[in-house]
């Protein structure tokens, strides 16, 4: 059984935020990715996302709210460091490791004693957060809505192709503007630590902050989609480097393999047969694109996903990561 696919007009938000009081779960789009909700303070329904979604139990969840001022409900001795990056990027894609209260139970966190925290600013995911908020929930936890180490969803359909009948209603609010996920903050004490590159550069963060968060340790938390393979098409993928891609394609083309590519500068040669995407050349653009694209380059079933190297430069790290 397929789930249902709603657009997401208010009376589809008000059924949504009542499935979610009930323990069901409930897709919905946020700026980044599209997230598989339930209610964060129900360990059952959180248990459920688990399932859903084959992810290992002890991967944390993150939490979204409706809004900064639910934040001391979740998380404790809140650095000054964070409530400013709350106040300067809340909503948007800006995700929070701080030490839990007792409303974050071990369902959401992983066992561990922090909880991630964030509010997300797209229209549909904040409605919801307020609809559910109004019947008295505190919080929704949503991992991308995808199956785990998969490609993460960007529409509503891609959520639909991985997660069919494992949820009750998925709520179409068009593809998200950002395309790649959060980025994860901690502190160790008043230091700030980058758990994952995402949608908020460390530049931003800098300016915020007056320094740049250090990377993270083998002891900071553990966070969302910082597994060694993540967000993977089911096609064996490569990096390539742009002046030897063309090099590639034909020691592949020589082993008969069909290959699919996703280029940034590369043109595509006259004789190549395959699925080729261009992708958009600059770094926000290409972020916005590159799981849909990526999920197209594997429904073409090649043999191998060639993928142009990204630039090295600051702009391009949350889409290297």
């Amino acid at each position: 059984m397929n789930a249902t696919v709603v657009p997401a007009t208010a009376d589809a938000i008000e059924r949504a935020a009542a499935a979610l009081a009930r323990g069901s779960l409930v897709a919905f789009p946020t700026e980044t990715v599209y997230g598989l909700g339930a209610d964060a303070a129900n360990p059952d329904a959180v248990r459920a996302i688990f399932s859903a979604k084959g992810r290992p139990a002890d991967h944390p969840l993150i939490v979204h709210l409706p809004d900064a001022s639910h934040l001391d409900a979740w998380a404790r001795g809140v650095p000054d460091g964070a409530r400013a990056l709350a106040q300067t990027f809340w909503p948007g894609p800006l995700t929070l490791i701080l030490p839990r209260t007792p409303l974050a139970g071990d369902a959401v966190t992983g066992g561990q004693d922090t909880v991630g925290l964030r509010v997300p600013a797209h229209p549909v995911a904040q409605a919801l957060l307020a609809a559910f908020a109004a019947r008295g929930g505190h919080g929704v936890a949503a991992p991308s809505a995808n199956r785990y180490g998969h490609v993460s969803p960007t529409t509503a359909a891609h959520v639909a192709d991985d997660l069919g009948g494992r949820v009750a209603m998925i709520l179409d609010g068009g593809a998200c503007a950002v395309g790649i996920e959060s980025t994860i903050v901690a502190f160790d004490g008043d230091l700030p630590l980058l758990l994952r590159p995402g949608g908020v550069s460390v530049d931003a963060i800098a300016r915020v902050l007056g320094q740049a968060p250090e990377a993270g340790t083998a002891g900071a938390p553990r966070a969302s989609g910082s597994h060694a393979s993540h967000y993977a098409p089911r096609t064996a993928a490569f990096l390539v480097d742009a002046r030897a891609l063309p090099t590639e394609l034909l020691r592949l083309r020589e082993r008969d393999e069909a290959v699919a590519v996703l280029a940034r500068g590369v043109a595509r040669p006259d004789d190549f047969e395959g699925r080729w995407i261009a992708a958009p050349p600059d770094a926000e653009g290409y972020a916005r694109d590159l799981y849909a694209n990526l999920r197209a380059l594997d429904a073409a079933q090649a043999d191998a996903i060639l993928i142009e190297a990204p630039p090295g430069d600051a702009a391009w790290t949350a889409v290297r990561d």
